[in-house]
């Protein structure tokens, strides 16, 4: 392996599904600006949409996925462009 192309600044950070609240804690490089405390400990916080915890393929169920609340979200983010 080539020496000094890896990042040196691994640190523990929790990762959390959003759609199922499980969190999962790992070493990572990812910058994030929010923090999470777990067990007494503060940590970086990662959100994700969908895990291996949540997804169907994982699961082996299927789950109804709110649409609409997906446009709301993109709409309130991204706001109407028409205006």
């Amino acid at each position: 392996m080539k020496a000094k192309i890896h990042p040196e600044n691994y640190r523990e950070v929790v990762f959390k599904d959003m759609s199922n609240d499980e969190i999962f804690i790992t070493r990572s490089t990812v910058a994030t600006r929010e923090t999470i405390e777990v067990n007494g400990k503060e940590y970086p916080l990662v959100k994700l949409e969908i895990t291996s915890s949540s997804h169907p393929f994982f699961t082996g169920k299927q789950k109804l996925v709110d649409t609409a609340g997906r446009v709301d979200k993109f709409r309130s983010r991204y706001g109407n462009r028409k205006k």
